[in-house]
């Protein structure tokens, strides 16, 4: 199941309504009550730049409720972290919309008790993810969600200008570019594929097809590999995390690479000479969210902490803060003219209807692409 669709993720049309947006002046419940009085803490494993110090020191202060923040960069390294334990160690996690059908197996995460999180402050299509896709053995949602952001182009604008304004997979694997660009391994090929429907490589609709079965997916992904190890003397780095694509472009003399939006808006707003935006072919979209496992001890402060999270007000820090896009309704009113700005300038025109959103992963699907990533890499 797909959840950004067509015209339904600018910020204006997704988080806008103030009515619900409301709900966040409600008494706090009981198991609320219950979080701020034991004080404690609360062990999160979420995405590296997701927590900023001022949400944290935000949180402590009213609540009490010291977090431990684990940062990581891939949906696998939280898998193979929750794994190694058996669902112990954490009591939340932050995996992708699109990764259900691989977490479904493993037993690991535990559905809310939807009664306690204020899931009517959140944009209604993004909550409903975790209703059908997350919804597992029928006990519930065991996701909801927290950013939504997208990987695309980013560069130097003081050593490059995408030629006629807008930026191309394509530009990444240019003849004569040799160490410039970087990019996360699986997802920069996927990049190349829909170039490659661009250009006649590949049929239109095939990057789409290699979801549909095994046979589907090694067809379209042994030209798409073949065609990056044939250029592979573009890369100049692999990154897995924010930091990695922050050093990259500031540090390590990348000209242009595909990043996620959050880090490169960051040094964008910091006053740093880059650019982030939607390529032709459609910048990739995604939802984060946050899933508790099994051997959550902290119940309480869990509630506690996604009340605090769904507020507008700390919905609009983190975006400001970290540069992605907060699901929480009303949140874009708490943004700075700083974030509004480069939202805009990220995506251009007719961006937003031409996102392609990342479809539902199945694990052979995750294994395959492992195969042709870790090829390209060795290669």
């Amino acid at each position: 199941m797909t959840i950004i669709t067509n015209k339904s993720v600018s910020r204006r049309k997704v988080l806008k309504n103030a009515a619900v947006a409301g709900a966040s002046v409600l008494a706090a419940p009981a198991f609320i009550k219950n979080a701020l009085s034991s004080s404690g803490e609360i062990n999160v494993m979420m995405w590296s730049d997701y927590l900023p110090e001022e949400f944290k020191e935000a949180f402590t202060k009213e609540t009490g409720i010291a977090i431990n923040h684990t940062g990581i960069g891939s949906n696998e390294e939280i898998i193979n972290k929750l794994r190694a334990t058996r669902g112990r160690g954490f009591d939340l996690v932050s995996p992708t919309n699109m990764r259900a059908q691989q977490w479904e197996p493993l037993n690991l995460l535990q559905a809310f008790d939807m009664n306690k999180v204020p899931i009517d402050r959140v944009n209604a299509s993004m909550a409903k993810v975790g209703e059908t896709d997350w919804n597992f053995g029928g006990k519930g949602s065991h996701w909801v969600p927290q950013l939504w952001g997208t990987e695309a182009i980013a560069w130097r604008t003081d050593k490059w200008t995408p030629e006629g304004g807008i930026p191309s997979y394509g530009d990444l694997w240019v003849e004569g570019r040799d160490n410039e660009m970087m990019g996360r391994p699986h997802s920069m090929m996927l990049g190349a594929g829909l170039y490659m429907e661009t250009i006649g490589e590949l049929a239109p609709g095939d990057v789409v097809r290699a979801y549909k079965s095994e046979d589907d997916m090694k067809d379209v992904w042994s030209k798409i590999t073949q065609f990056c190890i044939d250029r592979k003397k573009n890369v100049k780095k692999f990154w897995n995390d924010a930091d990695g694509q922050k050093n990259g472009l500031m540090q390590e003399d990348v000209i242009r690479g595909q990043t996620w939006d959050g880090p490169i808006l960051a040094l964008k707003s910091e006053g740093n000479p880059v650019q982030y935006q939607a390529p032709k072919e459609g910048a990739l979209a995604w939802v984060d969210g946050i899933a508790m496992p099994v051997g959550a001890k902290n119940i309480d402060q869990v509630y506690a902490f996604l009340e605090f999270s769904f507020r507008p007000e700390f919905g609009g820090l983190t975006a400001n803060l970290t540069g992605y896009n907060s699901a929480v309704i009303g949140a874009d009113a708490h943004l700075t003219e700083t974030s509004k700005k480069n939202f805009a300038e990220a995506y251009p025109g007719d961006a937003l209807d031409n996102l392609f959103a990342w479809p539902a992963e199945p694990t052979w699907y995750a294994q395959l692409r492992t195969e042709f990533q870790d090829k390209f890499v060795a290669s």
